[in-house]
């Protein structure tokens, strides 16, 4: 078995040299440099499928642009830049925007001022 990787397309048997990663929450298909390892759910491309690439209407592809140089990568490259394109694309929060959820027992209590996800905002004690 060889150790290079194929690309993703049916029927294509040429070797991989890009990784196509989606953000589904922003719409958006991110296209990169072969990832170091083989993703679960990233598509590795050949060089004619890569460029060959669009998304379907309203969806936006963020191309990366390979490095000439020696590439140091880590496992985590293709989903820190997911991070980083869906944190971009957040609308930004001021402080003075931010109120304790209403509704639900504790809301506001020892100085929570705002909830995305699992995480909390909290304000600082000296205000």
């Amino acid at each position: 078995m060889s150790s290079v990787r194929r690309c993703s397309r049916t029927a294509c048997g040429r070797p991989a040299v890009a990784t196509l990663t989606y953000v589904y929450a922003d719409s958006t298909a991110v296209l990169g440099p072969l990832a170091t390892y083989a993703e679960p759910h990233c598509y590795d491309l050949c060089a004619e499928h890569a460029e060959r690439l669009t998304a379907p209407r309203g969806w936006e592809v963020v191309r990366l642009a390979a490095d000439a140089g020696p590439l140091r990568r880590s496992s985590d490259d293709l989903e820190a830049l997911a991070n980083a394109v869906r944190e971009a694309a957040r609308p930004q929060e001021r402080p003075q925007d931010r109120t304790p959820r209403q509704g639900r027992p504790g809301a506001g209590d020892q100085g929570e001022s705002g909830r995305r996800g699992h995480l909390r905002v909290l304000r600082s004690p000296d205000n």
